[in-house]
């Protein structure tokens, strides 16, 4: 299938493919936030979808060593396959902290965080599914994945306050603000790939 795809659009093609991985790994961390159950398999299920970026973050890179002709700035190509993947590891990151500091259920702002966190995959994806076609529509979206991080902040700085106020044992709370900060780096590493495609859809304007 791939070989019958121009080099030009080729990685066009790839980032869509990616932007479905971010996506599906961003719902399946929601899932777990809302329906607090059999951890391990949700937990192995997201390594497995971040595996499965891994590898296509490699095939990017890969071809762009081996490509002469991009359809945009070799730069830009690697930075956005790079913030892509640091999206999809810090999804399994916030996931693997629920297992490594045995939390036995989740909160309301872990679950608002997680909900934050698949409207920025949702964003992201729609945008890279508009990647070398209609680029409003990405201006747009990017334009959506700033005021998301912005929200997230809010939900951040509460949970942390709430933390302070309310948590009286200091080993849980340690652990929850590593757990939060996790959560909101993700929504900070969306807005880094809207960044890169902003700038991409300038450049190439």
């Amino acid at each position: 299938m791939r070989g019958l795809i121009p080099k030009e659009e080729m990685f066009f093609e790839l980032f869509r493919e990616m932007g479905i991985i971010i996506l599906s790994a961003a719902v399946r961390l929601k899932a777990l936030m809302d329906d607090y159950t059999d951890v391990p398999s949700a937990l192995q299920e997201i390594k497995e979808i971040e595996h499965q970026g891994d590898l296509l973050t490699h095939e990017i890179i890969y071809k762009l060593n081996k490509s002469f002709i991009t359809p945009f700035d070799r730069e830009d190509i690697h930075a956005l396959a790079s913030a892509l993947d640091d999206i999809l590891d810090l999804i399994d990151a916030s996931a693997q902290r629920f297992m490594m500091y045995h939390v036995e259920e989740t909160t309301i702002e872990a679950k608002g965080l997680a909900f934050i966190i698949v409207r920025c995959c949702h964003t992201i994806s729609s945008a890279l599914n508009h990647f070398g076609k209609r680029h409003d529509d990405i201006l747009e979206q990017c334009l959506e994945l700033n005021a998301l991080e912005t929200e997230a902040d809010k939900v951040y700085r509460e949970a942390v306050c709430r933390l302070f106020d309310e948590e009286k044992d200091p080993i849980r709370l340690m652990k929850w603000k590593e757990i939060y900060e996790i959560m909101e780096r993700t929504t900070d590493k969306c807005e880094d790939a809207a960044n890169i495609l902003e700038s991409v859809v300038v450049k190439n304007a």
